[in-house]
């Protein structure tokens, strides 16, 4: 017997993410409401209703006394299983693997986070993975016998040369063979970018320039409310956009790009020559927060940097917002005032409209969140994307 084409799979999709969408908004509902809502046949229905009922994607149950009318049989109606189709974000950042965990109605249900250290392999990572993910699953909220698929963020993306697939295959096939389900892998920034898309500082925008600034920098990019991959998979690395071709060589083979410009070890080394001497990133912020005259002005500089190589993107993709991310956006005013006048002075200045440039929601989880929005998309990526690859925008409710 033939598999059912492309397009059946994907008619088949929509008319489960439309009944879907009903159960999220609504609650449970009878067969006859469902098809009211979404417009579907009563043949066509009744099939989607079965499947998934077979899956334990929903199940049935009784309406409410108060809901029944007469002596005869009370109605059946259709709800969401609270127990199935849970889906696992993981980032797998240089210090901290993230974890989130969602439920069949894309809520947030469980989070989790563990130190690796700095430097460990991927193979040392995705066993940290693996015991971070067994335990948090001891809360009585998340079922691994429920578990759908995985989503992984990972420093650099999957088509980009400082990610080959002989780096990025041994977390996909420890993490499969220990749980046993899919496993999709992408750029971790690129994975906050659209979970700030969905559910944090961009959620009502469709068209979205992202920045990360934290131990390295990088960024996503979405258009008309699909995210960019490119096609190699290297879209949305503006750390690696060059401010001058003569400057230091970068460990992408370039010369003089941001992200060694502005990356927390050279504003600590910038720091050190300014006589204040700073340990880690955190250290950096909090003497930026105490206001400390050379360090506050180290940063200043380097948002600026920063802030040119986002002027170039919101001439290039003419955005609605800027969003920046990682710690030192946790820094307010002193990071993004310099972005937003950098922005504002060489972003096509006599340009109608300005572009709000604002900080991120979703802090230290926005990669495994977006990880599990990546699971939300049809084609989800698992490798090396194919020219053109882009994922749409995900309407996910809290």
């Amino acid at each position: 017997m033939s598999k059912p084409t492309d397009a059946l799979q994907r008619l088949r999709r929509a008319h489960e993410g439309a009944v879907l969408d009903a159960l999220r908004s609504s609650g449970a509902l009878s067969r006859t409401d469902l098809i009211r809502i979404t417009g579907l046949s009563r043949t066509t229905l009744f099939t989607i209703i079965s499947e998934m009922i077979e899956r334990a994607s929903v199940v049935e149950t009784e309406a409410p006394a108060t809901a029944r009318r007469g002596r005869g049989r009370p109605p059946s109606l259709v709800a969401l299983n609270p127990g199935a189709g849970q889906l696992i974000g993981l980032d797998l950042a240089r210090r901290r693997i993230h974890l989130a965990v969602a439920n069949l109605s894309h809520q947030i249900i469980a989070t989790g986070m563990a130190d690796v250290p700095e430097g460990a392999g991927v193979l040392e990572q995705a066993e940290a993975a693996v015991r971070l993910v067994k335990q948090v699953s001891g809360d009585r909220a998340v079922r691994l016998d429920a578990l759908e698929a995985i989503g992984v963020g990972l420093i650099g993306g999957a088509g980009d040369p400082a990610l080959p697939p002989a780096r990025y295959a041994p977390v996909k096939e420890r993490l499969s063979r220990e749980f046993g389900v899919r496993v999709a892998v992408d750029n971790n920034a690129r994975l906050a970018a659209l979970a700030e898309s969905t559910w944090g500082a961009a959620r009502s925008a469709r068209d979205i320039v992202y920045a990360r600034w934290s131990v390295g920098v990088g960024g996503g990019f979405l258009v008309g409310g699909r995210l960019v991959r490119g096609a190699t998979g290297a879209a949305g690395e503006i750390g690696h956009i060059s401010l001058d071709p003569g400057g230091p060589p970068c460990h992408c083979g370039s010369r003089g790009c941001l992200e060694p410009r502005i990356s927390a070890q050279a504003l600590l080394d910038a720091c050190a020559a300014k006589g204040v001497r700073l340990d880690g990133v955190d250290a950096l912020v909090a003497a930026a927060r105490d206001r400390v005259p050379a360090v506050c002005e180290v940063i200043s500089a380097a948002a600026t940097d920063l802030g040119r190589v986002l002027a170039d993107a919101v001439v290039q993709l003419d955005p609605q917002r800027v969003v920046v991310g990682g710690e030192l956006a946790a820094l307010g005013s002193l990071v993004l005032g310099p972005i937003r006048e950098a922005i504002s002075r060489l972003a096509l200045p006599h340009a109608p409209g300005t572009v709000e440039v604002v900080p991120a929601d979703l802090g230290a989880r926005a990669s495994a969140m977006g990880a599990i929005a990546l699971l939300l998309h049809d084609e989800p990526s698992t490798g090396p994307p194919s020219p053109s690859t882009t994922s749409p925008h995900l309407a996910i409710g809290e």
